[in-house]
């Protein structure tokens, strides 16, 4: 049973990041063509350079009793390209919720930190619903 561990751990995780996306409306709840391929090419372009450094014989497969066994490839564990979409997604919402995050605190001409006392992040509770 614990060799889903590692797995079951990404999918929980990637899930989480779909509810804070949903809540948010950042990636894929606001704009899920552009999101994808976002999170696609990503995961392609860090699959590529996995293949790559195994390759070369930087990367290897180490054992774990956390992770299934199942290999796609010499070397490279089924959980990585699920790993792969996770850092991506990750990434994304980040970014995009730090940018709409910058974009509340900018004020009328748009220099963050000059927003009015008036807006929602200053009154009691932080704005929060």
């Amino acid at each position: 049973m614990t060799g889903l561990a590692y797995l079951g751990g990404l999918l929980l995780s990637i899930g989480a990041m779909a509810l804070i996306d949903a809540r948010w409306r950042l990636a894929f709840w606001r704009s899920p063509g552009a999101s994808a391929a976002a999170v696609g090419a990503g995961t392609v372009l860090l699959l590529l350079w996995d293949l790559a450094g195994i390759g070369f014989g930087v990367f290897f497969r180490g054992d774990s009793p956390w992770a299934t066994g199942l290999v796609l490839a010499p070397e490279l564990p089924v959980e990585e390209p699920v790993f792969l979409v996770f850092l991506c997604y990750l990434s994304l919402v980040a970014v995009l919720g730090i940018e709409r995050m910058l974009r509340r605190d900018a004020g009328p001409d748009g220099e963050p930190g000059t927003a009015s006392s008036t807006d929602a992040a200053s009154k009691p509770g932080g704005g929060h619903p």
